[in-house]
């Protein structure tokens, strides 16, 4: 999978807009996905009688029926591999992991399996299958519940992944990632269910090649995705009543990365700053910057920062948690570092 766009994208434009939450943008997306096409289905653990464990797909049950809303054993490796088999087979699955760590028991399949077939058969075997699953931290859910392992994912060619922070990107990244004929993995930071906005009805299919310029700057770039968005927009607020105007990159699809977009936020801040909750060690954020020293190195007037989590389990106390996490003074600071 290649990316085409040469130029960051802002949001697009719209004169129809309603007010929603991101959970609701997700229900919103997978409904309009099966009432449009009898193949899609969506599976996993309590996503018919309890909605999932997070809310997002309560109601669908009543609308399509237990065919097309499959509760599934506690198994995360039998109802991937299921799914698998239903997109080889012709059908858009949608399987819902509950948390990423969860989905570590089901590596095998989606390595080995599903981000290979096309590739195995000389293009014969494509595997149309979206997995969503939630991730992140900030929610008292301890070590074994707050795992960051996007970037692990973006390590395997054969799979796109996506990063939606946005109600905008919730509600519309569905369509396209259902189209695409290899595995999705749309990754949904459990801190953005509640988050509640304008979305605009009318926006289309997101535009799942290219990173979106959130915030315009000329004195150095916020370089972030997922839960960190929102920290990274509070952040540039508070430098801008410092005198320091940030640029927000919002990466969006973090395999392929958007490159082009990368290198021209750096070229135009001539600084830089990756937020990124992983842990720092062998990180998201160490591929960006390298791909920054990579491409854009003679645009630089100082060292990039990266912000990350401490590199702990992550605690259950809700004040050592915070401690873990980056927030929005972590920002801060390393914007400062680098300008001062």
């Amino acid at each position: 999978m290649t990316t085409t766009a040469t130029t960051a994208k802002k949001p697009r434009a719209s004169s129809a807009t309603a007010t929603t939450t991101y959970r609701e943008a997700m229900r919103q997306a997978m409904s309009e996905a099966m009432r449009a096409d009898e193949r899609v289905f969506l599976m996993g653990e309590d996503v018919g009688r309890y909605g999932g464990a997070f809310g997002v797909s309560l109601g669908m049950l009543e609308e399509f029926g237990p065919e097309r809303i499959r509760d599934t054993p506690l198994s995360e490796s039998a109802f991937t591999g299921a799914g698998i088999g239903a997109a080889l087979a012709g059908m858009r699955p949608i399987v819902e992991i509950m948390t990423v760590n969860f989905s570590l028991l089901a590596l095998d399949q989606i390595l080995n399996n599903a981000a290979t077939l096309l590739h195995m058969s000389g293009g014969q075997l494509p595997v149309p299958l979206v997995i969503r699953m939630t991730t992140g931290a900030g929610r008292q859910l301890a070590a074994q519940h707050s795992h960051s392992l996007e970037g692990w994912y973006a390590h395997i060619p054969g799979i796109r992944v996506l990063a939606p922070a946005t109600i905008e990107d919730a509600r519309h990244m569905l369509a396209p990632a259902l189209a695409d004929p290899d595995p999705v993995i749309i990754f949904e930071h459990g801190s953005l269910y509640n988050l509640s906005g304008p979305s605009a009805e009318d926006a289309g299919p997101a535009d799942l090649t290219s990173a979106a310029v959130r915030r315009e700057g000329r004195d150095i770039s916020l370089i972030t995705y997922g839960g960190c968005l929102p920290k990274a927009l509070d952040a540039a607020e508070q430098l801008a009543e410092a005198g320091i105007s940030a640029e927000v990159l919002d990466l969006r699809t973090l395999r392929p990365l958007h490159q082009d977009a990368i290198t021209a936020t750096v070229a135009r801040t001539h600084r830089a700053v990756v937020v990124d909750e992983a842990w720092r060690t062998g990180s998201l954020a160490a591929e960006i910057s390298a791909r920054i020293m990579e491409n854009a190195f003679y645009e630089l007037d100082a060292p990039v920062e990266r912000v990350c989590s401490a590199e702990v389990p992550i605690p259950y106390a809700h004040h050592m948690e915070q401690a873990a996490l980056p927030q929005v003074e972590d920002i801060v600071a390393a914007v400062h570092r680098a300008v001062d």
